[in-house]
């Protein structure tokens, strides 16, 4: 069998020696070597060309974030990312991200030896995934100075303007993993101002997903924020899934609201896809729009199909164009999916349902 080889990049000479020793247990992983700044880790790959590379945000002499942007660009690989549980901790990751890293671990800030060993089966199924994860190269863009990587080709969206009205009982519901914020803002960026209520589940750990939903308002002409218990669930709207919460609709009356609990994990997930679907299947019906997109692993496909049987229509990222094609795969094989489109024709494609269903968008 061959191993997958990885190469550890991290600047704290204890984090090198617990990762090392974490992939090294593993019967199908081999941590093949150990940089302590990306300089060194530059040689490593050109001398020991590893499969994946599990990099620190924080690094000496080149941050990790300037070298993620330059192996994208000159050698696409997979990459995942230890991060800190800190304000800036996750606004580099969103952004690391966009560069093309497949994932992150958020390691503590305190307790970090019993931590990093908790998080190690995590850690362990992250490489084995970011091994078989899809990579595609980046271009080059500014890092510097707070601006955002994206700007520098903006995405207009599908439709512009209020163009009509809009339904205040269509939902549009998005559940995603692996490679999934960065499809969920491609999606979303392409959405007017005038789109349904939309509800999200990204599989995410807590202290992650406000910085994703605020990096997501900053670039959408509608409005995205993390989710809260007993808002009422708007058009023009986007809502996320706190991570380390479980996310679900209700109705009120005549409106949704979000429902945000404790609850326990779903198929290991918390926040996850089958909690959300679920709700939405029984709030929503054929009101209802899902997308599955990338993401490893099962979670969410039964009740994207009990969506599918309460009404709703439903469409699935193509293999294509997933970062990892699990969850898609399986709502295709539930009988989920209305449609299997790429991801970069999903937005016009639920516009264009809309439309056909009575609201009126100009696509």
């Amino acid at each position: 069998m061959k191993k997958i080889r990885v190469l550890v990049v991290d600047d704290s000479a204890l984090v090198r020696s617990l990762l090392t020793e974490i992939l090294n247990k593993q019967a199908d992983i081999e941590c093949v070597g150990a940089a302590n700044d990306p300089l060194i880790a530059r040689e490593m790959i050109r001398e020991l060309d590893p499969d994946v590379i599990t990099l620190d945000v924080e690094m000496p002499k080149m941050d990790g974030l300037e070298f993620l942007s330059r192996l994208m660009r000159l050698r696409p690989m997979p990459v995942v990312m230890i991060s800190t549980l800190t304000e800036r901790g996750a606004e580099v990751t969103m952004r690391a991200l966009e560069l093309g890293a497949i994932d992150f671990v958020a390691k503590p800030r305190i307790g970090l030896v019993d931590g990093i060993r908790e998080l190690s089966a995590s850690i362990v199924e992250k490489v084995r995934i970011a091994s078989k994860a899809k990579i595609r190269r980046h271009p080059e863009r500014p890092i510097g100075g707070g601006q955002s990587v994206h700007n520098s080709a903006p995405i207009p969206s599908v439709s512009v303007g209020l163009v009509g009205h809009v339904s205040t009982e269509k939902l549009v519901c998005i559940g995603a993993s692996t490679g999934g914020t960065e499809a969920i803002k491609e999606v979303l960026m392409r959405l007017p101002s005038n789109a349904p209520g939309i509800v999200i589940t990204q599989h995410m750990p807590p202290g992650f997903t406000a910085s994703f939903a605020a990096r997501l308002n900053s670039l959408c002409q509608i409005v995205v924020q993390e989710a809260i218990n007993g808002q009422r669930i708007l058009p023009g709207h986007a809502y996320i899934a706190p991570g380390g919460k479980q996310f679900r609709v209700d109705r009120s009356g005549a409106n949704y609201v979000c429902v945000v609990e404790e609850g326990e994990p779903v198929n290991r997930h918390k926040p996850s896809v089958e909690v959300l679907f679920l709700s939405v299947a029984k709030a929503a019906g054929r009101n209802a729009i899902g997308l599955m997109l990338t993401g490893m692993g099962g979670d969410g496909a039964k009740a994207m199909k009990t969506m599918k049987d309460a009404g709703s229509y439903n469409f699935v990222q193509d293999e294509a164009s997933c970062v990892v094609f699990g969850m898609p795969r399986e709502a295709i094989q539930a009988g989920a999916a209305d449609e299997v489109l790429p991801l970069m024709d999903m937005a016009e494609a639920v516009l264009t349902r809309l439309k056909s269903s009575g609201d009126r968008y100009r696509i």
